[in-house]
C-alpha cells in the first residue's frame, strides 16, 4: 500500500499536465501512487496520461464518462486512494521543491495531532515567468487567527490525512461551495486536528486566464464569503475575516477593469496579502 496518494483531476489539460506529472516523478520521496482523474477531456490528455502510466506503474488512471466537475472528481480520487496521506496537485501547477513530499510526510509522521500541512507558493505566468511569491502563516495558532480572513493553503501544496478527510465528509459538492470547495474542506479538517505550513516554496502556481480558478474568480470570492459565514462560530476573528472577504471581492472586481495586465497581477498579489 502506498504511503501517499496524489490526486490530480484534469479536464483538457494537455498543455501543462506532463510538467505537473514530471514534478511528481522528480520527488525524492517515492512511496506514492498518482491518481489521475480524467474528467471527460476532449483533447489529447487521455493519450498523454496513458503514455505516462506506461512509464511508471504508480500512475493510476480513471476516466469520467461525462464531465462531473472538480468537486466530484476530487472525491472520486479520494475514495480510490489507498494511501495514509493524500497530496494534491493541479494539472497546470508544478511541485517546485524535490523534497516537498518527503518533508511533509516526515512532519505528519512526527506530529500525529496535525491533519493538514502546506507550503509557501511561487506564482508564475503561463509562459513560466515568475510574477510574485507569497508566504503562508506557519503555525496552527497563526493560521487559525487568519483563516477566516483568507484561505491559508494553496491547493496544490497540501498533504492531509485520509482518515481525517473521511471524517470531515470529503469535499463539498454543493453549488454554494463551487470553486471554494478546498477552503470549506480545510475549515472542516481543522475541526479534526491541527494546521501547519512548512516554510519553503513547495509549488509553482500558474496564474492564467483560461484556468477554472481565474475564469470563476468573482464567484469563488462570493462563495468564500458564504464559507466564512458558515464557519463563523468555529474559528476566531470572524468579523475581521468577513470584512476582508468583502474587500477582496471588491478589489478583484476592480482589478478586472484595469487596462494593463501587470496591474491585474498587482491586484492578485494584493489579494494574497490581505
Amino acid at each position: 500500500m502506498p504511503k501517499v496518494s496524489i490526486v490530480l483531476p484534469t479536464h483538457n489539460g494537455e498543455k501543462f499536465i506532463e510538467k505537473a506529472i514530471q514534478s511528481v516523478f522528480d520527488q525524492s520521496f517515492s512511496d506514492w501512487e498518482l491518481i489521475v482523474i480524467n474528467d471527460a477531456s476532449t483533447d489529447e490528455t487521455p493519450n498523454m496520461i496513458k503514455k505516462l502510466s506506461q512509464q511508471d506503474s504508480r500512475v493510476v488512471y480513471f476516466r469520467n464518462e461525462k464531465n462531473l466537475g472538480i468537486q466530484k472528481s476530487l472525491n472520486k480520487g479520494l475514495r480510490e486512494a489507498k494511501g495514509e496521506y493524500i497530496a494534491r496537485i493541479d494539472d497546470d501547477d508544478e511541485w517546485l521543491d524535490k523534497t516537498k513530499l518527503q518533508n511533509q510526510v516526515e512532519f505528519l509522521d512526527k506530529n500525529p495531532d496535525y491533519v493538514l500541512v502546506g507550503t509557501d507558493v511561487v506564482v508564475v505566468s503561463e509562459s513560466g515567468k515568475e510574477l510574485f511569491r507569497y508566504l503562508n502563516p506557519e503555525k496552527d495558532f497563526d493560521i487559525r487567527q487568519k483563516i477566516l480572513g483568507r484561505n491559508c493553503f494553496s491547493h496544490s501544496s497540501v498533504v492531509f490525512k485520509k482518515q481525517a478527510a473521511l471524517k470531515a465528509g470529503l469535499y463539498p459538492e454543493t453549488q454554494k461551495t463551487l470553486h471554494a470547495e478546498d477552503y470549506w474542506f480545510w475549515l472542516k479538517l481543522g475541526l479534526e486536528g491541527k494546521f501547519r505550513n512548512l516554510p519553503f516554496y513547495g509549488i509553482r502556481f500558474m496564474l492564467r486566464k483560461d484556468a477554472i480558478s481565474s475564469k470563476n474568480k468573482i464567484k469563488q470570492f462570493w462563495h468564500d464569503i458564504l464559507v466564512v459565514w458558515e464557519f463563523r462560530n468555529k474559528y476566531p476573528n470572524f468579523l475581521a475575516g468577513f470584512i476582508r472577504s468583502w474587500l477582496r471581492l471588491i478589489l478583484y472586481g476592480l482589478g478586472g477593469f484595469l487596462p494593463f495586465l501587470h496591474l491585474k497581477y498587482w491586484a492578485m498579489k494584493k489579494y494574497k496579502s490581505l
